[in-house]
């Protein structure tokens, strides 16, 4: 190892990446890392947390409204979105700084440029030269644009965060989680919203009752969808955008058109064919349980490889990957049972099999479900039912799914999703004693 700069050389201070610096460096290796754009990387500075930080803002839109029914004498309230926006902004700074002291403090070195592989042991970083012993790829995925004339009217979740002012009227492409999001967001704020997708489905992947109630939820709400309707292409107008769809149907009109339809991930330009790094149909990393590519001394994580695009399984890949390579301790991520959560209006949380899956791969399942309005909902009259539902193994009664929609699903789901992976019955949920009144009680009053 003493013939090369570094032992390691990350590319990529994204979640993954500043993990894996970070335990590599604690276990005694020489660690570098570099990143062309903010420490942080996606989840920190242009995903998950600045866009956790806008619901928490769209939510009090309800709230002051709902507020009245509760006794509170609350005038008109108008909203800045410039307020919101520079305040979430410089929480971002702040966390970039935060994420660049704790590697300073880890005695890693960063290097703000971008890397590009010249052999299995050296890259050039902003014309700068450096060998190192293991390399790992860390950089993450990009928002999809479509491959259609006009693209570039349109924006992505990356410039989302700085718009001047708020549109009137926003088409946001795609039936995803991000799209779902930032739609509930625009709508909370005013904007008037309409869901475009190619397919006919919403959130594929999660459980179907789930998918149907934030359907009905968000036509309530406002939100408008248009499915089966793929681009077809895109007009610049003296207002906004005109989008042509394949559905023959009349084109859309609106202020701004906004790009959730997947994200790809960052393998180009990396120098990945020179060194023969295998990447997939899609771009993806591939690579093998603990995370090496096809080059034996170049490993991937997080987004990069395809596995699961979620903060907390990069994390734990990265983290992997420095206690097997550097310390010693080699282990390897669990991917069963990841719980996740879309930050819709309302909130969706999901883990472990839904119904369909669960009937089709063991056949004989017996299905819970709770349909109620929370308490709060109730005093402030807002029609908007949650729903709990938990998937059973007819066999051994073991829970093997958890799905909810409803205020604090996330919150909830958390200490759920502990049961389901831990293999818990329905019997055993049964028989601990609800905290009321909650939400979270219903989860053992299912019957």
């Amino acid at each position: 190892m003493a013939d090369y700069d570094y032992d390691l050389f990350v590319i990529g201070a994204g979640s993954g990446g500043v993990r894996a610096a970070r335990i590599a460096a604690g276990h005694g290796a020489r660690v570098a890392i570099a990143e062309e754009h903010q420490v942080g990387g996606t989840c920190v500075i242009r995903g998950c947390v600045p866009k956790k930080l806008l619901v928490y803002g769209a939510h009090f839109a309800e709230d002051l409204e709902d507020a009245r029914r509760f006794g509170w004498e609350v005038g008109e309230p108008t909203f800045n979105w410039p307020t919101l926006r520079d305040n979430v902004l410089s929480e971002v700074a702040r966390l970039n700084s935060i994420y660049t002291q704790n590697l300073g403090n880890a005695k890693v070195e960063v290097i703000l440029g971008r890397a590009v592989l010249l052999d299995a042991h050296t890259l050039d970083v902003g014309g700068r030269k450096v060998t190192a012993d293991k390399i790992l790829i860390a950089t993450g995925a990009r928002p999809a644009v479509p491959d259609v004339p006009g693209a570039e009217h349109g924006i992505t979740s990356n410039e989302v965060f700085h718009l001047d002012h708020l549109p009137k009227n926003i088409v946001i492409a795609g039936g995803g989680y991000i799209a779902n999001e930032f739609a509930g967001i625009f709508n909370e704020f005013g904007t008037k919203v309409t869901l475009l997708l190619r397919g006919d489905t919403l959130l594929r992947g999660y459980d179907q009752s789930l998918r149907e109630r934030l359907h009905l939820i968000s036509q309530v709400k406002g939100i408008n969808f248009r499915f089966n309707a793929g681009f077809e292409r895109i007009e610049k107008t003296e207002t906004g955008v005109r989008i042509h769809v394949t559905d023959k149907g009349d084109p859309l009109d609106a202020d701004m058109l906004l790009y959730a339809i997947g994200r790809p991930p960052n393998s180009e330009g990396l120098g990945l064919d020179t060194v023969g790094v295998k990447v997939d149909q899609l771009g993806a990393v591939v690579v093998d349980e603990n995370s090496r590519t096809s080059v034996d001394n170049i490993y991937a994580v997080g987004d990069v490889t395809n596995r699961v695009q979620l903060t907390p399984v990069a994390i734990r890949e990265g983290h992997a990957f420095a206690d097997s390579v550097f310390g010693g301790k080699p282990w390897t991520v669990d991917y069963d049972c990841i719980p996740s959560a879309v930050f819709s209006h309302p909130p969706i949380a999901s883990v472990g099999m839904t119904e369909s899956e669960a009937r089709n791969k063991l056949g004989q399942v017996k299905v819970y479900t709770s349909d109620f309005r929370a308490m709060k909902n109730v005093l402030a009259d807002r029609n908007e039912r949650a729903l709990y539902k938990l998937v059973c193994d007819a066999a051994t009664d073991r829970v093997v799914g958890a799905h909810i929609i409803g205020p604090d699903a996330a919150e909830i789901m958390q200490a759920l999703a502990i049961c389901v992976k831990a293999g818990l019955t329905k019997q055993q949920l049964d028989a601990t004693v609800a905290i009321h009144p909650t939400m979270a009680e219903e989860l053992v009053l299912m019957k």
